[in-house]
């Protein structure tokens, strides 16, 4: 058993489809089928059920990809340890980016880590907070960024920045306040997000009220609600982040909130709590300070960085 062939049949499981692994580890699908046979004869047991169709773990073909993976993860850490001891930033950094996030950082990040960071190669998926917490667990992530509050046993919480929330108002809403506090918003009258804008902290928490009225409708962009309330009226909050993204006109509906501090969202870096690059996740934030409003960095990271 080598560690070639661990990284074989974690391929394999990921995709579920031999030609992609193959595609994936470098090899032809022959190669791949023939390995695989060589591992379960020695291991004399089946790792995978295989058909024309599908490919899935067996009982203990699931056993086995999961020390598959720590195994892979602990010898990836040694050549870690000397790129961290050299100071270098280099290699591949496998990050995911929740969707409700996604929009308003990533387009800016690219461009711009990829211009500091050229020796590091980028993998970005985007992933709800629940799947990239499992993918972190497993290692198929290196870190994730996503709304706090998600921290687990074995995962890192690291605060990164506070985004305040705006109210988006129709022309014709009849709310034309100068300015907005949490009591002014009825939920008669709003439109929401299924999950990013219920606020769990918050003085209005939308998700507790969602039966309360006939007007509360469930929308999976920021855009889309905005789109909705400039054709059915009422209103909806908005990440600041989304005001640039804004057009002349629908910036003249945009209203603060005050009276509350809690308007707003938390957003954190996620990391495995035995994550050893220290200086690629600072690296991660370096990128991020050129373009994400100072006001919103979290202090302690803007004075000393992120140390693990």
């Amino acid at each position: 058993m080598t560690l070639q062939q661990l990284k074989y049949i974690i391929s394999i499981d990921r995709h579920r489809n031999f030609a992609r692994a193959a595609a994936e580890s470098g090899i032809t699908q022959p190669t791949l089928s023939s390995l695989l046979q060589k591992l379960e004869s020695e291991l004399d047991v089946r790792i995978f059920d295989r058909s024309n169709k599908n490919v899935s773990p067996t009982a203990i073909g699931s056993k086995i990809l999961r020390q598959a993976e720590r195994i892979v993860n602990e010898a990836e850490r040694i050549v870690e340890l000397v790129t961290e001891e050299k100071g270098l930033v280099t290699g591949m950094l496998n990050l995911s980016a929740g969707p409700t996030i996604a929009p308003y950082i990533l387009p800016r990040f690219i461009k711009t880590y990829t211009k500091m960071f050229p020796h590091v190669t980028l993998s970005i998926v985007e992933m709800k907070a629940e799947t990239m917490i499992r993918a972190l667990h497993i290692g198929q992530l290196d870190l994730g960024i996503a709304i706090s509050g998600q921290a687990e046993e074995g995962i890192l919480e690291i605060p990164l920045y506070t985004e305040p929330f705006w109210v988006y108002i129709s022309e014709s809403c009849w709310r034309k306040l100068p300015v907005f506090k949490p009591e002014n918003l009825e939920h008669e009258q709003m439109w929401i997000m299924k999950e990013s804008q219920c606020l769990r902290d918050s003085a209005f928490s939308f998700c507790k009220a969602r039966g309360v009225g006939r007007r509360i409708y469930e929308a999976g962009s920021i855009e889309t609600l905005i789109r909705i309330v400039d054709e059915n009226g009422g209103f909806t909050i908005i990440p600041e982040m989304h005001l640039p993204m804004l057009t002349d006109v629908q910036r003249i509906n945009v209203r603060r909130i005050e009276g509350d501090y809690l308007s707003q969202r938390r957003v954190s870096i996620y990391v495995r709590a035995d994550f050893i690059r220290e200086r690629m996740l600072n690296s991660i934030v370096e990128a991020l300070v050129t373009f994400v409003p100072k006001s919103m960095i979290d202090e302690h990271i803007l004075k000393y960085g992120i140390r693990l």
